[in-house]
């Protein structure tokens, strides 16, 4: 981090289709090797399958399976003393939309077998329903938490 300056966050620009921020952030995290075009036909490609399968509208489908893995605390390492503590800290809105898409798609990069547009759908639609592998991560996350609360009065 630098010493002199501030940095400042970009402006996005919203998705052309849904004309949203969150559909644009989640297109430009899943993209690789800088080819955004092949993200977003990945993308609206799961949109069009989440909607041939009538789970409901896609795009409503799609903000609450993320509002459905946002965690609201995470563990991070504090060192006192000798002894390294697992310490429970709220995270601020930005890093929980990070977290909740990186491991959206995580998860659906990992399952195996199909393209990703319909690894994506699959998975978008189990973290809708509050099943799956982001949600899960997002439980243990939770659980680590709680486990950890003694440890709070660490915080810095």
């Amino acid at each position: 981090m630098s010493r002199r300056k501030n940095s400042h966050s970009r402006t996005i620009l919203p998705d052309p289709r849904f004309n949203s921020l969150v559909v644009s952030k989640f297109i430009s995290r899943m993209m690789l090797d800088g080819k955004k075009s092949v993200s977003a036909r990945i993308f609206y490609g799961a949109l069009g399958i989440i909607k041939e399968k009538g789970t409901g509208e896609p795009l409503e489908v799609f903000l609450k399976a993320l509002d459905n893995v946002k965690p609201m605390v995470e563990v991070k390492s504090r060192r006192v003393g000798g002894s390294t503590y697992q310490v429970p800290v709220e995270i601020r809105e930005s890093r929980r939309d990070a977290l909740a898409m990186r491991w959206i798609i995580q998860a659906s990069r990992s399952r195996a077998g199909r393209s990703m547009a319909q690894n994506l759908s699959t998975e978008l639609i189990d973290a809708f329903n509050s099943t799956g592998v982001s949600f899960k991560k997002k439980e243990d996350t939770h659980k680590m938490a709680e486990a950890n609360k003694a440890f709070t009065h660490y915080r810095w």
